[in-house]
């Protein structure tokens, strides 16, 4: 979804716009004109658990948001849309038909001297209530396991850093949520997702993308599950995978911190780092 197809539809009744940003501080600085504020940390992830929104949680959000089952929901955020892009991936999860991302985000939509706005929008309340969940779209531990121990087939694919897929590095720009072992799932591919962007924030070209994942062994011909550290980075390229390139891929949100922490699992790590906790 493109800068110019947002901004011709800001003030459309059936459009709903999100922000999900890294930083929910970032909203308040000032906004796309209509869009809601959304944190990811406790709207669309449980506040206690290690999971995702629940589903009574997640209906809660979507009627504050004034979105109803059959709005267009367009979601940007800062980042290259990491956030924005878990967030389409949770109404995806819900089931909620048509889910879009603005292609380039708050980077593209400042590059192009686009109005922000500060006043946060209060919509009218919605009464909303999930129709169905897509199981489909999301990877478990055991799935991973399945793949490794070659149970079933699939590939993995590992979107973070290459320091952090060695084990150079335990999180990116000293982040202290950490897994107790460094590296990376046997076998996985990796191609950060850094690499399916341009310099504006939007998407590569769909030749271009394909020829990435071809290049690393990924032709979308097997299955494909994606990982991060959180999650976050992971739905990025699940997007990319899924959306644009049309290939069977699930997001494992668990990520390094659940199998980085899990008892018993292989794990490679080329660079031998073992975290002490000091």
């Amino acid at each position: 979804m493109t800068t110019d197809w947002v901004f011709a539809h800001l003030a459309d009744p059936k459009v709903r716009i999100l922000e999900v940003s890294v930083d929910p501080g970032v909203y308040e600085k000032g906004h796309v004109q209509g869009a809601v504020g959304v944190r990811w940390h406790d709207e669309l992830a449980d506040p206690v658990r290690r999971d995702i929104v629940s589903r009574a949680n997640f209906e809660k959000l979507a009627a504050r948001a004034g979105v109803a089952r059959d709005s267009t929901v367009v979601l940007y955020g800062d980042n290259n849309n990491w956030f924005a892009a878990w967030g389409y991936w949770i109404f995806k999860s819900y089931g909620h038909a048509d889910v879009r991302l603005m292609d380039g985000g708050r980077k593209k939509w400042e590059a192009e001297r686009r109005p922000w706005d500060t006043t946060a929008p209060v919509p009218k309340a919605t009464s909303y209530a999930v129709a169905r969940t897509e199981q489909g779209l999301r990877a478990r531990l055991v799935d991973v396991l399945d793949v490794v121990e070659k149970r079933k087939p699939g590939v993995l694919v590992d979107v973070r850093s290459p320091d952090e897929c060695a084990g150079k590095v335990f999180a990116p720009q000293g982040i202290q949520e950490l897994a107790i072992r460094a590296g990376h799932v046997p076998g996985a591919k990796s191609i950060p997702w850094s690499r399916a962007v341009n310099e504006d924030g939007t998407f590569k070209s769909k030749a271009d993308l394909q020829k990435l994942y071809a290049d690393a062994g990924v032709d979308g011909k097997t299955p494909v599950v994606t990982y991060c550290r959180i999650g976050e980075r992971s739905s990025h390229s699940w997007f990319v995978l899924k959306e644009l390139l049309g290939f069977d891929v699930r997001n494992y949100d668990g990520s390094w911190t659940e199998y980085g922490n899990a008892v018993g699992v292989p794990i490679e790590n080329p660079s031998g780092t073992v975290w002490t906790g000091k």
